[in-house]
């Protein structure tokens, strides 16, 4: 078994509620959900990272710059 710690979270009350209801529809605990949850979000935060690393070399393109192409080639 992973070792565990324990903490306390405060969530709104109608999160808590929504949690809840999904515990015992799913049969799960909601420590099994929240941790679910969050195993999620920290991966979709390091598949980030790991586009913005990839990416870094990339030119930067202004905002403005690429409306005005836009506009130049009939686009906008």
């Amino acid at each position: 078994m992973t070792a565990t710690k324990r903490a306390t979270v405060y969530f709104d009350a109608n999160l808590h509620h929504a949690l809840r209801v999904k515990a015992l529809e799913t049969e799960q605990s909601m420590s099994d959900l929240v941790n679910a949850a969050v195993r999620v979000a920290l991966a979709e935060d390091a598949d980030d990272l790991a586009a913005a690393r990839a990416r870094k070399k990339e030119p930067t393109l202004r905002f403005e710059d690429v409306l005005k192409d836009l506009k130049r080639r009939g686009k906008l």
